[in-house]
């Protein structure tokens, strides 16, 4: 992905284990296959029945957590997060799962998503005499939970989850049972499977796959799952309105994992098919930028049955310096992350497939290397449509300034590029290519990001000053 040099950045991967003796270990590995979703820290908690245990450092998995550091993290359940700063920001005390200690005994969260009133809630908790140890909104809900005073924990939870707007998936791990929760619109992927009589819970089902786990099914919206050493309970804590993100589809989501019954891959080669439909051009070969692109471009290629070539390169081993967010980075990134095959391109017409275009910046660098390795012309075509409204659930696209389809026609976006022509993906096309193949069974995104139309309030303390809805 290049989603570290374009600025589109997804904040976290989340996974689970519940009855398993080596349950750290395994969280190990489905945090690792979901090292995509997050690269600026990572953490594990484990309980054995009596004690949390916990460790947690800013990096990738691998630089985290040593063979030595996960022989002490003995316990039977585990609970794993792997961050991307949005909310909050970095530093070490926002690296998740956060772990909470009291006469109550222990509780540990790992979320992904975002709270829209996350604000309202701090100033609201502030003001009855709660302190804050981290500036994550994932906090907020520990407070809320330890609110509910002598109720059962499932019952704290529900009604704490009920005072949450946005985005969310959280694990809630005590020493003795792990509760899961997606938000009532279902707004980021979450599966539960089964290793043997182990239950396991993931941001994606590629952990799955990692781990040995054999897929279930996806947490529905609005579910609380409560797992303890007796089995799984299933309760509902609000009626659910499924929005998926849209762009998990388009360019999150690793493109083995499968979400909401539909296969990543085969849904971005539909997108691509819907592209050539839509902006058919006349070339010679067809290219995608690695590495979520390269499906929608095989798509693209099949449709318009033009060849599919390997046209760029990427570089595998560069460092974590250019997932740093400057701009100065990002454009400097771009020829180290990249490089054009001269034999392929050179005296052909060449169309460039492409997940999104955040900035242009990116784009810009990518026809202009195609031109130097001697592409006669770069016609590029985007996989989704323009993106011209910020998200507030977990993408660091926040305000409209930072989106260059926000303030340019699609023309100035062509001319700002340098490419021969540009076409994006409708908003219908997009729907109709993330539909259930065949069934005809409408199934509900956000396309937020795309048209405006935002599936939860967005409340006026989380906007940039600025910023309107």
């Amino acid at each position: 992905m290049l989603g570290e040099i374009k600025g589109l950045n997804e904040e976290c991967g989340i996974f689970g284990v519940w009855g398993h003796p080596d349950a750290a270990q395994m969280t190990y590995y489905g945090l690792h296959s979901l090292q995509h979703r997050g690269q600026e820290g990572a953490g594990i908690v484990v309980t054995d029945g009596e004690e949390l245990k916990h460790s947690k450092g800013l990096g990738l998995v691998t630089e985290v957590f040593q063979q030595d550091e996960l022989d002490r993290l003995k316990g039977h359940g585990a609970v794993g997060h792997c961050r991307y700063s949005t909310a909050g920001g970095g530093g070490y005390e926002n690296v998740q799962p956060l772990l909470f200690r009291s006469q109550r005994g222990g509780l540990a969260l790992a979320h992904n998503g975002n709270l829209v009133n996350a604000n309202a809630l701090k100033h609201q908790l502030e003001a009855q005499g709660s302190i804050f140890q981290t500036t994550s909104d994932t906090e907020v809900l520990a407070h809320l939970i330890r609110r509910g005073g002598h109720l059962e924990l499932a019952d704290q939870v529900k009604n704490a989850l009920t005072m949450l707007k946005g985005a969310y998936a959280f694990i809630i791990m005590t020493e003795n049972k792990m509760l899961v929760a997606l938000d009532p619109n279902g707004l980021r992927p979450l599966a539960i499977g089964r290793f043997e009589d182990a239950y396991v819970i993931a941001s994606e089902t590629c952990a799955f796959d990692v781990v040995g786990a054999e897929y279930e099914r996806d947490v529905q919206p609005g579910e609380l799952l409560i797992i303890d050493d007796t089995g799984i309970e299933v309760q509902r804590f609000a009626s659910a309105q499924r929005s998926i993100c849209s762009m998990e589809y388009i360019y999150f989501s690793r493109p083995d994992s499968n979400i909401d019954g539909i296969n990543v891959h085969s849904a971005r080669k539909r997108l691509g098919k819907e592209l050539a439909m839509e902006a058919p051009v006349e070339a010679d070969v067809v290219t995608g930028v690695p590495d979520s692109s390269i499906s929608a471009a095989i798509g693209y290629a099949e449709r318009a049955e033009l060849p599919y070539e390997l046209g760029l390169i990427k570089n595998r081993y560069v460092g974590r310096t250019f997932i740093q967010p400057s701009q100065e980075l990002r454009e400097r990134g771009v020829k180290m992350k990249l490089s054009p095959v001269r034999g392929i391109v050179n005296g052909k017409r060449v169309i460039m497939v492409d997940d999104s275009i955040v900035r242009g910046t990116t784009s810009r660098r990518i026809v202009n290397m195609l031109r130097e390795a001697g592409a006669t012309e770069v016609h590029v075509r985007i996989s989704s449509p323009p993106i011209q409204n910020p998200c507030f659930y977990g993408i660091d696209t926040s305000t409209r300034s930072e989106l260059i389809a926000a303030t340019h026609t699609i023309e100035e976006i062509r001319k700002e590029i340098g490419a021969d022509t540009l076409s994006f993906l409708s908003p219908e096309g997009l729907v109709k290519a993330l539909d259930r193949p065949f069934s005809g069974e409408k199934r509900g995104q956000c396309l937020a990001c795309f048209t405006g139309e935002y599936p939860t309030e967005i409340y006026a303390d989380t906007l940039h000053p600025h910023e309107k809805i």
